[in-house]
């Protein structure tokens, strides 16, 4: 046996009215169409649920018993559309973010703040880790969309997911107040060629880039310490240990007796990116999120 639902709220309306003629009338069809639904509905339940006389309709015991499922129904049905109401004006639900430390601690706050004013209904989670974990997050479904970013030389571009360039990410660099070269407005890589530096450790890749740009100034970095996180860098040339080179965005807070210089081109430009699989339609949640996230990096690019 398999009922029909249309039909089912179709005779729920029959019951509540207990006429045909009114049915049809309410909801504008022909009293003719509504009663070969109806039978329809019979002919499939395999038992008569209405008893047919001049002034109206009556239910048989099977029909009421099917009226009463229809109103449950009904209500199930109101609910469902009220639930998806919620969801679509951003009353309920949960968005699942990725972000990677620099942006954690930079441009993604500002973005989580306005959401959370906007949307204090929707349930906001985010997770930090390194590239890898990251598409492992995406590709997982763990998190709806997520920060990224790349260099020229690594771009990312596979065809299974969707790339939305957020903002540019130059470097500086960052010297020892009490450096000869700590009071200029600019600087260029070739004049620190003789300097020790600071990079990244575990391969990260703003070693690369240093690297990278070392190369094409001409030299090769006196690397005189790794260090696991930017606070860490900045302790170690604040100490006077060597110079380093670090993203914008990696310097929300400069600790004292570190100066930062911005980099002469050419220089190692990452691009901050906002990426989802191709398959994922986003949610309305994700939307305005997104939305909230190109205007923190314009906001951040105009400062």
């Amino acid at each position: 046996m398999v009922l029909d639902v249309r039909r089912i709220l179709l005779f729920t309306e029959v019951a509540r009215r207990g006429s045909v003629t009114a049915t049809a009338r309410a909801l504008n069809y022909t009293p003719s169409a509504v009663s070969q639904q109806v039978s329809r509905l019979e002919a499939e339940a395999g038992q008569p649920l209405l008893e047919r006389h001049a002034r109206g309709v009556t239910l048989t015991d099977a029909g009421r018993a099917l009226a009463e499922r229809g109103e449950r129904i009904e209500r199930e049905l109101t609910a469902a559309e009220n639930e998806l109401a919620d969801f679509a004006g951003l009353r309920a639900g949960t968005l699942r973010v990725g972000t990677f430390p620099t942006v954690g601690a930079s441009l993604l706050p500002r973005a989580v703040i306005a959401f959370r004013e906007a949307h204090p209904d929707v349930r906001l989670t985010v997770r930090s880790a390194r590239i890898a974990g990251l598409w492992a997050m995406l590709e997982n479904r763990e998190v709806e969309m997520s920060l990224m970013w790349d260099y020229d030389w690594n771009r990312i571009d596979r065809e299974d997911i969707v790339v939305t360039p957020l903002a540019d990410d130059p470097p500086a660099l960052l010297v020892s107040k009490d450096h000869p070269l700590s009071d200029r407005s600019s600087a260029a890589l070739a004049d620190f060629a003789d300097d020790p530096w600071i990079t990244r450790a575990d391969h990260h890749p703003v070693a690369e880039a240093l690297a990278r740009s070392c190369h094409a100034a001409g030299f090769e970095p006196q690397i005189a310490y790794e260090a696991h996180d930017y606070q860490e860098a900045q302790a170690m040339v604040a100490a006077g240990i060597g110079v380093a080179l670090a993203p914008t965005l990696a310097l929300e807070g400069i600790r004292a007796g570190v100066s930062v210089l911005p980099l002469q081109p050419p220089a190692p430009v990452r691009r901050i990116l906002l990426v989802r699989m191709s398959d994922h339609v986003l949610t309305p949640a994700a939307q305005a999120f997104a939305g909230f996230l190109r205007d923190a990096a314009s906001a951040d690019t105009a400062s």
